[in-house]
């Protein structure tokens, strides 16, 4: 199912791209969120961690120029720390109090994410990141017969 998650993800992401001017986050994001639409706290997770990786990206802004792939490479590069830190220090001392498992999808899918919120606006970016991974999801409902899948 992450397969053909994934390569819809790919399709729908250029048809939006195509169609309407707008990146649903990356190439790869909507089939990587279509997949974890079910788990809110990885959902939660995921925005928490674009959202502070967009921010540091904009502050470093403020000192060095960043633009084309180095700002692509340092919102990966935040995304994947930031990450790393929600997910093995906070999201686990969390995990040990309630059954609250608050981390991001990936590696990758937050910096993504950040960049495109950076390039083309937040609301732009996070609307074409839900209704590509709501179509992926349902797309591949269909595909394997309305089988969900976790």
């Amino acid at each position: 199912m992450v397969d053909i998650a994934v390569g819809l993800g790919v399709a729908f992401s250029l048809i939006f791209n195509e169609i309407f001017g707008v990146s649903a986050g990356g190439i790869v994001v909507p089939g990587y969120v279509a997949l974890q639409l079910n788990n809110g706290w990885m959902l939660a997770g995921t925005l928490l961690v674009s959202f502070a990786t967009l921010l540091f990206v904009k502050i470093f802004a403020n000192f060095v120029f960043i633009y084309g792939r180095r700002r692509l490479v340092l919102s990966i590069l935040l995304g994947f720390i930031f990450g790393y830190i929600l997910r093995n220090y906070v999201a686990g001392g969390l995990y040990m109090v309630t059954d609250i498992r608050l981390e991001a999808i990936g590696y990758i899918i937050p910096g993504l994410i950040a960049n495109w919120m950076e390039r083309q606006g937040v609301l732009r970016t996070l609307s074409a990141v839900t209704i590509a991974a709501v179509v992926v999801r349902l797309s591949v409902m269909i595909i394997s017969g309305g089988q969900l899948f976790a």
